[in-house]
């Protein structure tokens, strides 16, 4: 069995999410793409959040549609600070060793991968693959290589599709009360306004 596993915060979660899962699943042949939501996630510990739930929930919305899709709340119910190694070992146990695992993120998420708790047990877990953004050198291979060996050797990395969509700048547009139709699913979007994420007002309810 082959499974793409997506992790990230998804404040909120965007189309650009969407159509790198879908390219990394064709490409691949991956049975399966998880959307693994951050609980707690450690980089962003300085920075305001969106409760968990209720990140949770978007990404359930979005990726219904797709029955290739699923989100996972691996990370959301493990209490403390969100580290990949750690959600990659609990997958890595409840998928067995004759699934192949392939992590997918873009190249600014590889240059901090020496940064990562244990990213050499990281390596050994999954396989990442890695979509090129604009403006960020593939060199930035070698210098990862040099930090964190065997990494390249591990790496795959696809030319998918470039869509220049960014979780802060939805973030931003709601607080100006700017339209993200098309930004994001029609039903994240009626979620994002019926909660009042991101707005001046803060969350006008609780998740449940």
């Amino acid at each position: 069995m082959r499974v793409g596993v997506l992790g990230g915060t998804f404040d909120p979660i965007h189309i650009a999410h969407l159509v790198i899962a879908e390219e990394a699943r064709v490409c691949l042949a991956l049975e399966e793409v998880v959307f693994v939501v951050a609980g707690a996630p450690w980089m962003k510990a300085d920075y305001a959040v969106s409760p968990a739930d209720l990140r949770l929930q978007m990404v359930r919305l979005a990726v219904a549609s797709n029955p290739f899709f699923r989100a996972s709340a691996v990370e959301v119910d493990r209490p403390g600070p969100t580290y990949t190694v750690d959600t990659m070992q609990t997958l890595r146990q409840e998928w067995g060793p004759e699934t192949e695992i392939f992590f997918l993120m873009g190249m600014d998420a590889l240059a901090d991968l020496p940064r990562w708790k244990d990213p050499g047990r990281f390596l050994q877990l999954c396989a990442p693959v890695v979509f090129g953004r604009p403006g960020l050198a593939m060199s930035s291979l070698d210098d990862v290589e040099a930090q964190v060996p065997g990494m390249k050797k591990r790496t795959r990395v696809l030319d998918g599709p470039s869509i220049g969509v960014s979780s802060t700048e939805i973030r931003s547009r709601v607080a100006q009360g700017k339209s993200i139709r098309y930004l994001v699913p029609a039903t994240v979007e009626r979620f994002i306004a019926e909660y009042g994420l991101y707005c001046s007002q803060g969350i006008s309810k609780t998740g449940g």
